[in-house]
């Protein structure tokens, strides 16, 4: 039987809802990463099923769980981040063969099921709940949380990975053919959608608000300071180079006003984590980060792309959301880990929440001051997807590993860290998960 999606029912996407039934009632408790490159070199041991197989076993080693407890897998099945498998291209039969198979030739090579996982991972002997968290890795985390909440399973592996193939980035599936049809006509002409999106909306908030695209750069030196000290992130492994201001204002533009460095590298990466009971997790290896609370946002813009003030409407509504269910207020959060894969879109993010007072336009005034992990206002600790390669999951990685106090020279010293906030994509759609270091 197919791996189910996970219903919309699962997700707190509501405002109104009270303070999560759940709160404090499920906690992380293990973190594993495979090995991060820049495209697969087509070997067995560098597919994307290869390295979710070791991101999953190394969660449950840091848990220091045994493969047999654990009872539940939430994955996202889509894992491009780049070009497509071409049509009249041979399939890689060696690696394919090498492993156990589905009626899918391409599962574990460019995309992955709950069936071929438990078919090439033996030792998860006891898994007997299954589910699809479709979209990115806050989704999953999202389906497990509450799956665990739920009681559908006791200790669950989370799962997220990524493939990219040799080719340009975008350059498969529809955007390989003659024709585009409907609306991808006009958005696709200027790459991808959300990258055009964001710079749409950033301009119009540039106009509204008296903003420059310069005052972007301390951001992204930080977003890049943070990402070098990442040791699982590609920019720390394979190009350990610092961003300065003036390599940001003269990079290339992208879709004026994004430039180059305003859009993360497409990656290879896995990263598997371990969510159990709150009872369960006093047992266990690593000290636990309760889950407070899970917001989700379906915003729907009129048009093809939503406006800045359909943003800004939607940003704030998430916030509301993301508060509510917690039942915390915007001065209780420690940092925010936030999504940035264009970083045009985090100071939409940081001003729905109001994090540290910050109001609708004044983001980037914000940027101007300390947002290091030193100072008292740390933003994006984790580096985020422009601070270490498109992934999606850098930001909840590094929300336990503050809490837990083993960020290594990540670690945010200006504030004691009890409380964050991570999630994305988009702005205007997306799955957030509150993290907390006391179930109370």
């Amino acid at each position: 039987m197919p791996t189910p999606n996970a219903p919309e029912s699962m997700f707190r996407s509501e405002e109104g809802l009270g303070v999560w039934e759940h709160r404090g009632k499920v906690a992380a408790v293990g973190i594993g990463h495979g090995p991060t490159s820049r495209r697969w070199d087509g070997g067995r041991d560098t597919s994307v099923g290869a390295i979710t197989i070791l991101a999953m076993r190394r969660a449950m080693e840091d848990a220091g769980v045994d493969p047999a407890d654990v009872d539940g897998l939430v994955i996202d099945p889509h894992t491009t981040t780049g070009a497509f498998w071409p049509a009249d291209k041979p399939l890689p039969m060696d690696v394919i063969e090498s492993y156990a198979q589905t009626d899918e030739p391409l599962d574990g090579i460019t995309q992955l099921s709950a069936e071929w996982i438990l078919k090439n991972t033996p030792e998860l002997t006891g898994v007997n709940f299954t589910m699809n968290g479709v979209g990115c890795m806050s989704r999953a985390v999202t389906v497990a949380a509450q799956a665990i909440g739920d009681g559908m399973a006791h200790t669950c592996l989370v799962v997220k990975s990524w493939h990219n193939l040799e080719g340009r980035y975008y350059q498969g599936g529809a955007a390989a053919s003659n024709e585009t049809p409907g609306t991808a006509a006009v958005r696709g002409l200027w790459g991808t959608p959300a990258c055009f999106g964001t710079a749409l909306q950033f301009a119009e908030y540039c106009r509204k608000y008296g903003k420059s695209h310069d005052m972007m750069a301390p951001f992204m030196e930080n977003s890049r300071r943070n990402g070098l000290m990442f040791p699982e992130g590609y920019w720390a492994q394979h190009r350990p180079e610092e961003l300065t201001h003036e390599d940001y204002r003269a990079a290339r533009w992208i879709a004026k006003p994004a430039s180059l460095f305003d859009n993360d590298i497409p990656i290879m990466v896995s990263a598997a984590y371990l969510f159990t009971t709150a009872e369960r997790a006093k047992d266990m290896k690593q000290k636990p980060v309760y889950i407070l609370n899970h917001a989700s946002s379906r915003g729907r813009p009129r048009s093809l792309t939503p406006t800045l003030d359909e943003v800004e409407e939607e940003t704030a509504a998430t916030g509301r959301k993301i508060y509510e269910g917690a039942g915390i207020t915007a001065d209780d959060l420690s940092f925010e880990n936030m999504y940035d894969g264009f970083s045009l879109f985090h100071q939409f993010h940081l001003e729905g929440l109001g994090y540290r007072g910050v109001k609708f336009g004044e983001a980037l005034d914000f940027y101007q001051t300390d947002i290091s992990i030193e100072g008292p206002n740390p933003v994006s600790p984790s580096g985020g997807n422009v601070g270490c390669g498109r992934s999606r999951f850098w930001m909840h990685t590094d929300c336990m590993q503050q809490i837990q106090q083993r960020a290594g020279p990540r670690q945010v010293t200006g504030v004691k860290p009890e409380i964050g906030v991570s999630g994305g994509p988009m702005p205007h759609g997306g799955d957030f998960t509150v993290w907390g270091a006391s179930p109370d």
